[in-house]
């Protein structure tokens, strides 16, 4: 199912055509991603609807450089990234995407503060102004006082705030969220959900939210349901 293009004002941030992902399952192949054309601008709020196995998370993993379509062009930020290089993904992926994930993904080992500032880190920046904007962050996600502790001394909202300090330590163009509320209670869900909105409303970050919950949908800008590896838009 091929869905018309979504054109908004401004050049498209995010630009696919034919895009296609296989898997291969013993001798049977299956569909991660199938033919999608999709135009998503710069300034939006997309939700992502879908049951599991629809193909939400195989979409935002190629958005994001961390995986590779089997076919078909995928343009995001301006880098081609079916045919960018290891390094040129790399960079890509430090560069122009934040990630926010269901399970958080924060080292254990590191201290909250230390786990926002490890992209910037990676990427090379001082460490005395990336310390500092990790603080600055903090303070702004009300964790100012948590910062010392460790993954495992925080509550499901607080690592998610602290995964979200992350993803913006390095102020990429776009955060992807997969499932940002999928590991919370009710109420923990509703903040991170309005807290995602707010990045969209105040720093003009591009979301693109996967979820199978109809939290966001109120706040989106746009609308795009998955089933079986194909889309339609709303």
């Amino acid at each position: 199912m091929e869905s018309e293009p979504v054109n908004g004002l401004n050049q498209s941030l995010i630009s696919a055509r034919a895009l296609t992902r296989m898997y291969r399952m013993a001798s049977s192949q299956v569909v991660g991603v199938n033919a999608i054309d999709v135009d998503i601008s710069a300034g939006q709020l997309v939700v992502l609807k879908g049951n599991s196995g629809s193909g939400k998370s195989t979409l935002l993993s190629l958005m994001a450089g961390l995986d590779q379509p089997t076919s078909g062009t995928l343009m995001v930020g301006g880098v081609d990234l079916t045919t960018a290089s290891d390094k040129q993904l790399t960079r890509f992926r430090r560069e122009k995407i934040g990630m926010v994930f269901q399970s958080f993904n924060l080292l254990p080992t590191l201290d909250v503060l230390e786990n926002v500032c490890l992209p910037a880190f990676l990427a090379g920046k001082p460490v005395t102004s990336t310390r500092k904007k990790g603080k600055d962050l903090l303070s702004w996600l009300g964790l100012e006082s948590r910062r010392s502790h460790l993954p495992a001394q925080l509550s499901g909202g607080e690592m998610q705030r602290t995964a979200i300090a992350r993803a913006l330590i390095n102020d990429p163009d776009i955060i992807l969220a997969d499932e940002p509320t999928g590991n919370l209670d009710s109420h923990n869900a509703e903040n991170v959900i309005l807290l995602l909105a707010q990045l969209h409303s105040e720093l003009q970050r591009t979301i693109i939210i996967a979820t199978h919950s109809s939290l966001a949908d109120p706040l989106a800008t746009l609308r795009i349901l998955m089933k079986d590896g194909e889309i339609s838009i709303s």
